[in-house]
């Protein structure tokens, strides 16, 4: 059964938060997931998240720290001395969990932290991590996995495999290398216990000698959760150029980044140029999303100005139509936009090249201008709305959406081939360059019917 955190039940443990009762606290979190305790310590003061995290034992903090919010974990981490941080917390998560959390210091506390890390292997792993660049795989690999040399015996392979796997709550692969630490294959635990004649036969005799599927630790993040997606895979090997094998990316690292390139897209696409939180500062919300709304600012004065050219009092009643046409405008270029940067994500973009995307465009702008126009020319005429002036809203609105088509096509796929994220394109960018040439199309056809007329 899922676990709800209640306003009642946050009030309560703030009470008890309050009073020092440790017992009730130990009582209400012993049987929660350490999601939810993170969830939990989110909605706390930082006194109070504090105190929480304080009375949790060593191995149950460590992954609630690891599910807190980042805010809320930097307030934590500046609240626990170098020592308890590398003794109860460092020692009881894996190598990438720790390199994330270590980045979040100050570079004096990290080279505290390091340094009083016991485990020389575990720091060596640490500052390996630290050294690769954010949003790549080497970042998010962790050094823990379980590698078999090609020239070992079952029965020597099946007791390096007890000490390496101490490390780990689960073994997706055992991998295969060489001498040299060269990723030759992968091999199932169950082939090794069932496929063996004898516990004297080779690695070499075992794995199965075919292409493996990894990457190198210069690989986009992005791009490795597009493969482990498409692959369905919930473990992938990580390599130099060399081949030489570094580490293993497993499933919940990608599905972290899938949903920051989700969150990072939809903010994008929503006008705000920044990664933030609802509960950041009003100053870092503002920096935020000011510059798209000047950006907007801007595009509804070159809107004004286009209405001031085109003199509207000498046709007053052309303003009935003109929030149908900018509005209609910018929803079909969001439109357009949003499927284009599915397919660049999705890389289904690229079985069509420009021109048939357009093609395609043009085909659907077609006939969704001809049923939208036909609806507003039927409907003015109900309306008993001048003749002249619904023929030039219902023209209007077909070459609109045909435009706007176009144009939510065409930006993201131009954006894209400049490698610019194409999310950009699908917030104010189209909408409000859509309003803008939406009226410069609605005001020169209705210049040119009404002055016919």
């Amino acid at each position: 059964m899922q676990w709800n955190l209640t306003k009642e039940l946050l009030s309560e443990i703030r009470e008890w938060i309050a009073d020092g009762k440790d017992t009730a606290l130990h009582e209400v979190t012993k049987d929660l997931h350490p999601a939810d305790i993170g969830e939990l310590i989110n909605e706390l003061r930082r006194e109070e998240a504090v105190y929480l995290y304080r009375i949790l034992d060593d191995e149950r903090a460590a992954d609630v720290m690891l599910e807190l919010d980042e805010d809320v974990r930097e307030k934590l981490l500046s609240s626990l001395t170098s020592r308890e941080i590398a003794e109860d917390l460092i020692g009881s998560i894996d190598s990438d969990d720790a390199a994330d959390v270590l980045s979040e210091l100050s570079d004096e506390k990290l080279e505290e932290v390091i340094a009083l890390i016991e485990d020389e292997e575990q720091a060596s792993d640490i500052i390996d991590l630290l050294n690769y660049d954010e949003g790549t795989a080497g970042a998010l690999m962790g050094k823990e996995m379980v590698a078999v040399n090609q020239n070992w015996t079952v029965s020597q392979a099946i007791r390096e495999m007890r000490k390496q796997a101490e490390d780990l709550d689960h073994i997706y692969t055992i991998y295969v290398v060489d001498d040299k630490e060269v990723l030759k294959g992968t091999l199932s635990v169950k082939s090794m216990i069932f496929a063996s004649a004898s516990m004297r036969t080779t690695i070499r005799e075992l794995y199965k000698d075919e292409k493996v599927r990894k990457v190198l630790d210069t690989t986009p993040a992005e791009e490795v959760a597009n493969i482990m997606k498409k692959y369905d895979m919930v473990a992938l090997p990580v390599v130099n150029e060399s081949d030489i094998l570094l580490g293993r990316i497993t499933i919940d690292d990608i599905v972290d980044v899938i949903q920051d390139e989700a969150d990072k897209d939809y903010q994008m696409a929503s006008g705000i140029s920044e990664d933030v939180e609802s509960g950041d500062s009003i100053v870092t919300l503002t920096r935020a999303r000011l510059p798209w709304l000047l950006i907007g600012m801007m595009g509804g004065m070159v809107s004004a100005n286009i209405i001031g050219v085109f003199d509207i009092t000498e046709n007053p009643h052309m303003a009935v139509f003109m929030p149908l046409i900018a509005a209609m405008g910018g929803n079909v270029g969001v439109q357009s936009a949003a499927l284009v940067v599915k397919a660049l994500a999705n890389k289904s973009a690229l079985d069509e090249t420009l021109p048939q995307k357009l093609a395609k465009e043009l085909g659907v702008g077609l006939l969704n201008g001809a049923i939208c126009s036909a609806i507003i020319f039927g409907v003015s005429l109900l309306f008993q709305i001048d003749y002249h002036l619904s023929l030039t809203a219902s023209i209007a609105l077909f070459c609109v959406i045909i435009f706007a088509s176009f144009f939510g096509t065409w930006i993201p796929m131009t954006l894209n081939k400049f490698k610019i994220d194409p999310a950009l394109a699908t917030g104010p960018f189209v909408t409000t360059l859509n309003d803008i040439f939406g009226l410069i199309i609605y005001f020169s056809i209705g210049h040119w019917i009404l002055h016919l007329s």
